[in-house]
């Protein structure tokens, strides 16, 4: 498992026209069961997604196709973990 925390690098102006085209990628991913949870950070300078992958380099190839990072309007810190202990309700993520 992944989490691609994501930072924006260029104005919320710019991010707001980006919206609806990252909402679409990450639509894609959901689909294809590699996305479990997104949403932006509070106060919003950045996004997180917890991605259902097996490496970061995965991850990263994923990343390459954002809206964002096509635009040069986000970067990432992509961290790998190994989940031991969840919640009952997450445990299908957890093999």
């Amino acid at each position: 498992m992944v989490i691609i925390l994501g930072k924006y690098v260029k104005p919320l102006e710019v991010i707001d026209t980006l919206i609806a085209e990252h909402r679409k990628f990450l639509d894609e991913f959901y689909k294809k069961s590699k996305f479990i949870c997104s949403g932006p950070q509070d106060p919003r300078v950045g996004g997180v997604i917890v991605a259902n992958v097996k490496s970061v380099d995965e991850a990263r190839q994923i990343m390459k196709a954002d809206p964002f990072h096509i635009n040069g309007a986000a970067e990432y810190k992509l961290i790998k973990f190994l989940p031991l202990k969840c919640d009952e309700r997450f445990s299908c993520f957890i093999k």
